[in-house]
């Protein structure tokens, strides 16, 4: 793999760095702690001796809310030109106030106007607190935003027990409530905020990722392309060097019929009358059927590695090799090298006996060793390149899909609003 590639993690993970590093941080709102209210409601009805009590746990102090104690008579909006005012955000709402009671708090459901116009018109009729229930059955409280509301305590309930509150208020029951501050909860680690970054910080990375693949698998590409062309024509000249040997046939009283003289390298046999041999560049016999296809695979002596596409003036622009893949990068970087010392390398060898080479415009074949990764360390690299995309893509999906699970189900428990 070329280098560009090899340094595809160590981009990716720059850039990720990167873009976490730039971007935006929100407003600490979604990560501000919050403290429960435990809420105590006292009903009156009339003709029954003993009152009735229940108890609220599930209450939550507003943010800008001061967290104190406070007791009152609970008071429900009166009906504006008859139609009943549970919102308290017309300007025309009005709360009839006893004159015996000295402190009240409103009671006010959520939703048409912000929770600080709520609060405040309360508070502008002498409220010493508002109790605010939700408008969605199936949702938990939430920590209200209501700056610049004064001392007024602000708490939300559920919806099931606001109504129930107001079911007696509409029979004109009193209805008496004791607010107390219950437990601090820590800031929660995720919002929409951070569920919304860390979702695009995933894809972004995720985006990142699938384009280095697509390079890396286009470079792979190109490289087997270029191998497979490469190999073609390493068998084109092989061929074409093969034509070129002397071949001749054994009869009797040649010194290849000699007991004493070597055997066929490659069967390990030794020659006999009418076997047909091949004889190479240097001099060493081998029977034909059996040096060719060796010479077609190496391109080299089976017994002193001389290399016959030299040799014989045939040389490709690869190394007679087997079928490994090439460093063309490297391949590149020494082909203006070994032209300037091929020649040389040819003439100085003076037991072969040959013509030198003198081939213009061919690109001399550099040393195999330099050339060519061994086949088994091809194989640990491919292993572990594999093993580390696949790691990195399981561990990012598993811990963006654990982050979205665990941001939505606590998306409620930590929400803050205007509303």
């Amino acid at each position: 793999m070329s280098g560009a590639a090899r340094a595809g993690p160590a981009r990716l993970a720059a850039l990720a760095l990167l873009t976490c590093s730039l971007w935006p941080t929100r407003a600490d709102n979604a990560s501000q702690e919050y403290y429960t209210a435990l809420i105590n409601v006292t009903v009156q009805e009339p003709g029954r001796g003993t009152p009735l009590t229940f108890r609220i746990d599930r209450g939550r102090y507003g943010l800008d809310s001061p967290k104190a104690e406070v007791r009152g008579q609970v008071l429900a909006p009166l009906p504006i030109h008859g139609v009943a005012d549970h919102l308290g955000c017309d300007p025309q709402t009005r709360f009839l106030v006893p004159p015996n009671i000295k402190q009240w708090i409103a009671l006010l459901q959520r939703g048409n106007c912000t929770f600080k116009e709520k609060i405040s018109r309360a508070a502008f009729h002498n409220a010493v607190a508002v109790v605010i229930y939700n408008n969605k059955s199936k949702e938990e409280p939430v920590t209200m935003t209501h700056p610049g509301t004064g001392d007024i305590i602000a708490v939300m309930i559920t919806e099931l027990r606001g109504k129930d509150i107001l079911s007696y208020l509409e029979k004109n029951i009193s209805v008496q409530m004791t607010i107390a501050v219950g437990t601090r909860m820590p800031p929660k680690n995720f919002s929409r905020g951070s569920l919304v970054f860390v979702s695009i910080s995933f894809i972004v990375l995720m985006i990142i990722s699938s384009a280095w693949l697509i390079f890396y698998f286009i470079q792979k590409i190109r490289y087997t392309n270029a191998r497979d062309r490469n190999q073609r024509r390493l068998g084109d000249a092989a061929k074409k060097a093969i034509s070129k040997l002397t071949t001749r046939t054994v009869k009797k009283g040649d010194k290849e019929t000699d007991p004493d003289f070597d055997h066929c390298a490659v069967c390990i046999e030794s020659y006999k009358q009418n076997d047909v041999v091949r004889v190479l560049p240097c001099k060493h016999v081998f029977h034909k059927s059996c040096v060719d296809p060796w010479l077609s695979e190496h391109c080299t002596c089976p017994m002193c590695k001389l290399n016959i596409l030299k040799a014989l003036g045939i040389v490709p622009n690869l190394p007679c090799t087997d079928n490994v893949a090439f460093d063309m990068e490297r391949l590149t970087r020494t082909q203006a090298v070994n032209r300037r010392s091929a020649l040389g390398d040819l003439a100085s060898d003076s037991s072969l006996g040959l013509e030198p080479l003198r081939t213009s415009g061919i690109s001399p074949l550099p040393q195999d060793g330099e050339l060519t990764p061994r086949t088994g360390e091809i194989n640990i690299a491919v292993t572990k390149e594999w093993f580390i995309i696949a790691s990195f893509g399981l561990l990012s999906a598993l811990t963006l899909c654990y982050m979205i699970i665990r941001a939505t189900a606590s998306l409620n428990a930590n929400e803050v609003e205007w509303f």
